[in-house]
Formats: structure tokens, sequence, C-alpha cells
């Protein structure tokens, strides 16, 4: 990060009412487009940068579901890989639920950052 472009920072923004979608979007899929429909009613900051995070996580485990086809092939490697490539997903998958439930808006570490930015304004 260069000095135009500061590191995002945990901010909390959010009364009760704009946590919901936030924290909504991160129960199962189906979880995430319910919070999407009420988004679409009251459109909020932290309803938005949530749902974006949320979506990322969800296409991050499709993408590790067909890893899988391709790691279990390789020995040893590729047996510990497919364990900690899941746990990984489920922590950022609790640390964007964590930051939802405190109405910030906290990028997951590690890919949190991608998602915006490859997700852009969706759901502005």
């Amino acid at each position: 990060m260069d000095a135009t472009n500061p590191p995002p920072v945990a901010t909390p923004v959010a009364v009760a009412e704009d946590k919901t979608v936030a924290i909504v979007s991160y129960l199962t899929i189906i979880g995430w487009i319910v919070a999407l429909v009420i988004h679409g009613n009251k459109k909020t900051r932290l309803g938005s940068y949530h749902l974006r995070q949320a979506l990322g996580i969800y296409l991050s485990f499709v993408l590790a579901g067909v890893a899988n086809w391709v790691l279990v092939l390789i020995p040893f490697i590729g047996w510990i890989a497919i364990p900690v490539l899941w746990v990984g997903l489920v922590v950022l998958w609790v640390m964007g639920l964590v930051a939802a439930v405190g109405g910030e808006m906290k990028p997951v570490p590690l890919l949190g950052e991608h998602y915006q930015k490859f997700l852009g304004t969706a759901f502005d």
C-alpha cells in the first residue's frame, strides 16, 4: 500500500438494521440471496460490502471444490492441502461473519481486498 491508497481500516459504521444484511449474507447461500433481496429495499454501504465479501467466500468454496479433484490425485501433498484449504476457508467465513456482527467494513485476510476489487461496485 502506498500513501495514496492507505490500507483499509475496520470502521464501525452500522446501526442494528444495517447489520442485518451483513450478517444474513454469511448464513449459507440461501441467506445470501435473502440478504440481497433485503438489501434491494434499503441499500447500505455495510450491506454492499458484506454481500461482496460473502459472495467472494462462497465462490472460493466452489473453486476449492474444483481444486479437490486435482489435489486428491497428488499423494501426500494433496492429502494435506485439501483439509488446510477447507479449514482456511471456514476461518475466513467466520472472520467475515464476526466483522459483520461488529458492524465493521473489514476485509477477510488474504482475499478480502481481492473480493472487493473483483466484484467492484456490485450491490451498490
